[in-house]
């Protein structure tokens, strides 16, 4: 099975981590973390989105295998992000 990311933040999305639309049923595109009761959770630019996630880089490190700086995961977001739902123009 593909793995899904968060349209937001990137994340690895599961089922139990999917965000929550606003007639409660579970969003397939972003995690809870950034949608809940149907809306965006912070009104965040892309770049606020990775500063913001760049604070995660041990738990990246943990889930990929990387061992990336906190620089180094800010620059795989730049260039990640602008692909997902949220970021692309």
């Amino acid at each position: 099975m593909e793995q899904k990311f968060c349209q937001s933040c990137g994340m690895p999305l599961t089922d139990k981590d999917k965000g929550i639309n606003a007639d409660g049923s579970r969003n397939d595109d972003y995690c809870n973390y950034c949608y809940m009761d149907g809306r965006f959770t912070q009104d965040f630019t892309m770049e606020q989105m990775i500063e913001h996630c760049a604070r995660f880089t041990d738990d990246i490190n943990k889930w990929s295998g990387e061992n990336m700086t906190v620089e180094q995961a800010k620059e795989m977001m730049r260039q990640f992000y602008p692909n997902l739902k949220r970021w692309k123009k």
